[in-house]
């Protein structure tokens, strides 16, 4: 596994991150992970690298964008000294495009958030050990659907990035992909953005198989 002993392992993001964990500080006892993949990944280093001690804070605030990430990005990232980040941002970037479609200034249109997001990580890989980028997702099948066309050019907008800074590349509505051949959309998410447990289950499934997470370590 990438992680190593003793690592601090962030996770920034919106509400799919938050997940209710506790705030400002979302680590330690009593749920303040959350419910959501955050929590399931702790949980499971945990339970299968219990040796590697590895600290998990999560940094998710409902309702956020990459706008939003850059503003509080000196405290809630450079300020905790991570060893790894894990970034999952851009659900909000797009849905506000489509809930609130008049309210302009809400909206994080692709080159702002492209630009904006590309910043965030080149200024913060140098200093970490690695960091995971993950794409946001909308869990609906129809891939001619506006909205999902719409967050698969964000998506591909992450991968990009993340090719051209050498981070580790989650993509997460691949992962959701696969689900959705044998379940409907509102199975996994009422929204298609907020996801069940089962759905947090899967991203994170996606986020451990890309740092090297092995299951059947003993």
């Amino acid at each position: 596994m990438k992680l190593e002993a003793a690592q601090k392992l962030v996770f920034i993001g919106d509400s799919v991150t938050d997940c209710e964990r506790a705030k400002p500080e979302g680590e330690g006892l009593f749920a303040a992970l959350g419910k959501g993949y955050v929590s399931n990944v702790d949980a499971l280093l945990q339970a299968v690298y219990p040796d590697l001690g590895i600290r998990v804070v999560n940094k998710g605030i409902g309702g956020n964008t990459v706008r939003d990430l850059m503003n509080r990005w000196q405290e809630d990232v450079i300020d905790q000294e991570p060893d790894w980040l894990s970034i999952m941002i851009g659900i909000n970037d797009v849905w506000r495009q489509y809930d609130t479609p008049f309210i302009k200034e809400w909206h994080v249109y692709i080159d702002e958030y492209e630009e904006t997001l590309r910043k965030l990580v080149t200024e913060t890989k140098p200093l970490t050990k690695g960091m995971v980028l993950m794409t946001p997702f909308y869990i609906e099948s129809n891939e001619q659907d506006s909205m999902r066309q719409t967050m698969d050019q964000y998506g591909k907008i992450v991968r990009k990035i993340a090719e051209e800074t050498g981070c580790l590349f989650v993509d997460t509505q691949a992962a959701f992909n696969e689900v959705l051949k044998d379940l409907y959309p509102a199975t996994i998410a009422w929204d298609r953005v907020h996801p069940s447990a089962s759905g947090h289950m899967v991203l994170a499934r996606a986020f451990l198989k890309e740092i090297g997470f092995e299951w059947d370590r003993s």
